[in-house]
């Protein structure tokens, strides 16, 4: 009996790892095959292409305005402290910082 179980146990685990095997040779196959089309279509890549740079630099403006803007208002708290040289340090880079944005 325990050999039968032994040996049923043995077969599913060879046709589990059949299985595993065929997906993992398909999923292969498929990315190779989309990367293939992409090659035969040059607009569709350049355009893909154009598009994530947009993203990206959509994404780095918003982001550097977020985390200036942030910097900017701690730094602004921090001169309101009247912190002895820092303060004077901090007053100074704030307004140039805002006669910049002015212009």
């Amino acid at each position: 009996m325990k050999d039968q179980l032994d040996h049923y146990d043995r077969e599913v685990l060879e046709e589990v790892k059949r299985k595993v095997d065929q997906i993992a040779v398909n999923l292969e196959r498929v990315q190779i095959a989309d990367y293939i089309a992409l090659m035969n279509k040059p607009w569709r890549l350049i355009f893909n292409n154009m598009l994530g740079g947009i993203a990206r630099g959509v994404g780095i403006a918003i982001g550097l305005t977020v985390f200036t803007s942030t910097i900017l208002y701690v730094l602004q708290l921090l001169g309101a402290l009247n912190l002895p040289i820092i303060g004077d340090y901090i007053a100074k880079i704030v307004e140039v910082v805002q006669s910049r944005l002015r212009t």
